[in-house]
């Protein structure tokens, strides 16, 4: 007796935790960070996709807007911008983007502290297919006189 309830006990934890593995990996799809085509995704034309500040004196503010065009036939929706550090502050349109219309995805990089080369990145997530490249901000930030 206790035999057959090991055995049905074991089935019962494999048959779980496969599906669980199969659930998840469906996970995440929606989404286009660097996966595949999602539904109703769009295609973007990237105007700016780096931009190079130059010199910035310790302590100011380098802003800049990165533009893009959707090229496609569905609304793109930006569902998230990051920053690859906590300087870099990525600002993005909430509302939806119609096919043909062009915006921006605002960076404001403080440069409080930074002083040397400065390479910050933005990940964009979207309905685009392909997905947004990253965009980049660089430059060297000096010391203040």
């Amino acid at each position: 007796m206790q035999a057959c309830n090991f055995a049905l006990m074991h089935k019962a934890i494999l048959f779980s935790s496969i599906a669980l593995i199969a659930l998840s990996c469906g996970m995440g799809s929606g989404r286009n960070g660097a996966g595949g085509p999602v539904k109703d995704s769009t295609t973007v034309q990237i105007l700016d996709s780096a931009y190079d500040f130059g010199k910035a004196t310790e302590g100011e503010k380098v802003d800049f807007a990165f533009r893009f065009r959707n090229t496609g036939n569905h609304q793109l929706i930006i569902q998230d911008a990051r920053a690859s550090c906590g300087c870099t502050k990525p600002t993005w349109p909430k509302e939806p983007i119609p096919p043909g219309a062009t915006a921006t995805i605002k960076a404001e990089f403080n440069t409080e502290g930074r002083m040397g080369p400065a390479y910050k990145v933005i990940t964009v997530t979207s309905n685009a297919s392909p997905a947004f490249p990253p965009l980049k901000l660089t430059g060297v930030v000096v010391r203040k006189n």
